[in-house]
């Protein structure tokens, strides 16, 4: 069977900083203020890199004594590699600040990514504009901690969709949990009064005609809303959902 050809391509780079500087040096050789190391897997061995454009390796242990190192500039933010330079190729392939500092420009890719980032976009905005009144009302409670009795459909419909535009996973995220429902009556029992917080946000009480009781100390770095939904699925604590979601059905 016929081997196939390789076949080398112009290469362009690009820096990952939002705002490129007009001139960015790459380090190109080893040194002990900046170490150039690459992990060979096969030999498992680090080895020192270095970009000589007369080698024929960017490895310093395949190199000879003639090695001329050349500086590698980005200018603009941006690095263009011709096809006959494949010393330098390999030498950005395997450069430690590669994905970090810059990242080989892939037009394919990065108009796939996009797509996709469009169609969830899409998606969550086609959710958004279906969702009633009811589930409005939820994913406000849930997703803005907001109290919807002080809100008008609109003011609902119009943040809703912000949010669905400018987070479409996070959205879809909220929307489709099958919790859902239950998490926005967590919510709606502390919007109504019938459960509050005490000694800065640390506790959580009841609040009605009939317990003024604590119902448990919030346990550190856990959201208030979350405490509360966890202790309420609980044994100790069935019973206190059922009295407080027959309040709200009142």
């Amino acid at each position: 069977m016929k081997k196939a050809n390789t076949v080398f391509v112009s290469k362009t780079y690009k820096l990952t900083r939002g705002a490129a500087p007009l001139s960015y040096m790459l380090p190109t050789r080893n040194s002990k203020s900046f170490p150039l190391l690459y992990f060979d897997e096969d030999k498992g061995q680090n080895r020192a890199l270095r970009y000589a454009r007369n080698q024929n390796s960017p490895f310093e242990d395949e190199q000879d004594g003639n090695a001329i190192v050349e500086p590698v500039i980005f200018e603009d933010g941006f690095l263009t590699v011709d096809r006959t330079n494949q010393v330098l190729q390999q030498f950005l392939h395997h450069h430690p600040l590669n994905f970090k500092a810059f990242v080989e420009v892939n037009n394919e890719k990065d108009a796939r990514e996009e797509m996709e980032a469009l169609d969830l976009e899409v998606d969550a905005l086609v959710e958004a504009r279906s969702l009633s009144l009811s589930e409005l009302e939820n994913v406000c409670r849930v997703a803005f901690g907001k109290n919807t009795d002080k809100m008008t459909s609109a003011e609902m419909k119009r943040d809703v969709l912000v949010f669905a535009k400018s987070n479409p996973s996070e959205f879809l995220g909220v929307f489709k949990d099958p919790e859902l429902m239950y998490n926005s009556n967590v919510q709606r029992f502390f919007d109504e009064g019938f459960l509050t917080t005490r000694k800065n946000n640390s506790e959580i009480w009841f609040s009605t005609p009939q317990n003024k009781k604590k119902m448990l100390t919030i346990p550190f770095g856990v959201e208030t809303t979350q405490a509360a939904a966890s202790f309420l699925k609980s044994d100790d604590g069935i019973e206190a959902l059922k009295m407080l979601e027959s309040l709200i059905e009142e």
